[in-house]
């Protein structure tokens, strides 16, 4: 192995410990990272991004919810829909995860919080926390964007039901265009009908 790839696999084994970390709060949420890094993996793939990309994407990608870790019980694992009060909480949660990564001495490290800090801005600029349109809005957060809204519909959560595969892709190409990035829905699309991820599709 590289020096480079056994470094990757070194900081990623670390940031799968720091998931960890959070799971011991809530399950869901490392699990969801997990799946979230493969099928983002798959879009890079798809995209022809470079390795030093996909690195980046596939750190990004498991450690996009790291900020919840700053988020109460209260919040974090509230059995109904979250308030305008609980929302305004959780919206912390990309800057905060974005802070302790860039705060770690990594070469990729400002990349990767930045793939953090996004990925919850929408491709019409009504996001948050930096309402990011358009190319502005930085292609790794994009993808790990629209793999995040498809994995928290194919999941049962305790204040919602799983939705079906049809179902989840009917919404979101209803969202192509405003929140979630067209061309990397469509890639989305081909990547989640490809044998090789039959174990991320919802049901």
């Amino acid at each position: 192995m590289s020096e480079p790839a056994s470094k990757h696999s070194g900081v990623l084994h670390l940031s799968k410990v720091f998931a960890d970390a959070l799971r011991l709060r809530d399950a869901y949420t490392r699990l969801h990272s997990d799946r979230v890094m493969a099928l983002s993996r798959g879009i890079g793939l798809d995209i022809g991004l470079t390795s030093q990309e996909l690195d980046a994407l596939e750190l990004g990608a498991c450690l996009h919810d790291i900020g919840k870790i700053v988020v109460p019980d209260a919040v974090l694992m509230k059995p109904t829909r979250l308030d305008a009060d609980d929302r305004a909480i959780m919206q912390v949660h990309p800057e905060v995860g974005a802070n302790l990564i860039a705060a770690y001495a990594h070469n990729e490290a400002n990349k990767v919080a930045q793939v953090v800090r996004h990925h919850h801005e929408w491709f019409d600029g009504s996001g948050y926390p930096d309402r990011l349109a358009g190319e502005a809005f930085p292609l790794l957060s994009r993808i790990v964007t629209v793999v995040d809204n498809y994995d928290a519909m194919a999941v049962r959560r305790v204040y919602q039901e799983a939705r079906p595969h049809d179902e989840i892709l009917r919404i979101m190409e209803s969202e192509s265009g405003s929140k979630l990035d067209p061309d990397l829905f469509q890639r989305f699309v081909k990547v989640i009908h490809d044998p090789r991820y039959a174990e991320f599709k919802a049901s």
